[in-house]
């Protein structure tokens, strides 16, 4: 087992709910509500659920982009949620995070050669030559030709610019990056030239990664431990090997049989998940799934299910855990 580089404790974010004259907080809403997991050095922790449950916002609270409410995120032991902001500077030299929109996150009166330039400006980092000569070098690892860095956004495909956008990530030389939805937005052929090369990379810079997505089949592709959220919370967590083959979650279950097999021979029976995803502001009580769940019951109404192991590396909460048989194919 590698060591433990980051270390999640009762993470929450609650977005406060303002009304009236005088804006006075009339409840919260729990986009995060109580993560606790360990990631570990070189290995790729992929997040899935649905839209709004919290995924985008868990990651970017590990980094402070948003302040989380209460927690700790400790990294190589640190809780950085006790950093000043002097120290939190420093600190993000090791921690980065890619965006899902790779236009958004450029500026676009900035040349190729000024926005990977930055981020060694700020934090002091060699003289001027040495800058230049690190942004083309960092293009060509990333796959883009140098002559590219006087270039501005709009003149690259959006494949492109998620290259340039990891080139950011990758400037300073990080530890731990953060990937939100990277290939969310870019066509299915391209999806896999970024897949490969955030592989690749991987393995050239000893990078450890958290991969939030929606797209459960890159998810399998990428990741060594796959993270189920819902409205919040986790649902399930286990290798992705165990997780694909055996879901146990009737949530995860659910998930996965959407996914479409690319064989018309095959029938698989479809979980329908019925009603709609309850508010984050005013979550169900016992289990937060249990109002979508066929399997629910007077317990699951009323308690908490425990976060429990069922076997070694898969861990749940849920009171009825199902056993499923395979739902998305090799």
């Amino acid at each position: 087992m590698s060591e433990v580089l980051l270390e999640v404790v009762d993470l929450k974010k609650h977005f406060p709910i303002r009304g009236g004259f005088f804006h006075t907080v009339k409840g919260h809403v729990r986009a995060v509500d109580g993560i606790s997991l360990e990631v570990y050095a070189g290995e790729t922790l992929g997040v899935v659920g649905e839209s709004g449950c919290g995924k985008s916002t868990f990651g970017r609270s590990i980094l402070r982009l948003i302040e989380p409410t209460a927690g700790a995120v400790r990294f190589e032991g640190q809780n950085i949620l006790q950093f000043t902001e002097a120290q939190m500077r420093v600190m993000r030299r090791e921690m980065q995070i890619v965006f899902q929109d790779p236009y958004a996150s450029l500026n676009p009166r900035y040349t190729i050669m000024q926005t990977l330039l930055e981020p060694l400006e700020v934090h002091g980092l060699h003289d001027l030559a040495t800058r230049k000569q690190r942004v083309r070098a960092l293009l060509q690892k990333v796959g883009l030709d140098p002559s590219y860095a006087n270039r501005f956004p709009h003149e690259f495909s959006g494949g492109q610019r998620q290259r340039i956008g990891i080139a950011r990530a990758l400037i300073l030389n990080p530890k731990l990056m953060i990937l939100d939805e990277p290939v969310a937005a870019l066509d299915v052929s391209i999806q896999s030239q970024i897949i490969n090369l955030l592989e690749d990379l991987q393995q050239e810079f000893h990078l450890t990664y958290i991969f939030i997505a929606h797209d459960l089949s890159v998810v399998k592709h990428i990741s060594n431990r796959v993270l189920v959220m819902y409205l919040g919370k986790m649902a399930e967590l286990a290798t992705s090997d165990e997780l694909f083959a055996h879901p146990l979650h009737p949530y995860t279950q659910a998930l996965l049989s959407a996914v479409p097999v690319p064989n018309p021979k095959i029938k698989r029976e479809q979980a329908i998940l019925q009603g709609d995803i309850p508010s984050p502001a005013n979550p169900p009580t016992g289990c937060v799934f249990h109002t979508r769940c066929s399997f629910a019951d007077d317990v699951c109404n009323r308690e908490v299910p425990p976060w429990r192991s069922i076997q070694s590396d898969h861990m749940i909460a849920c009171h009825h855990p199902q056993v499923a048989s395979p739902s998305v194919p090799s």
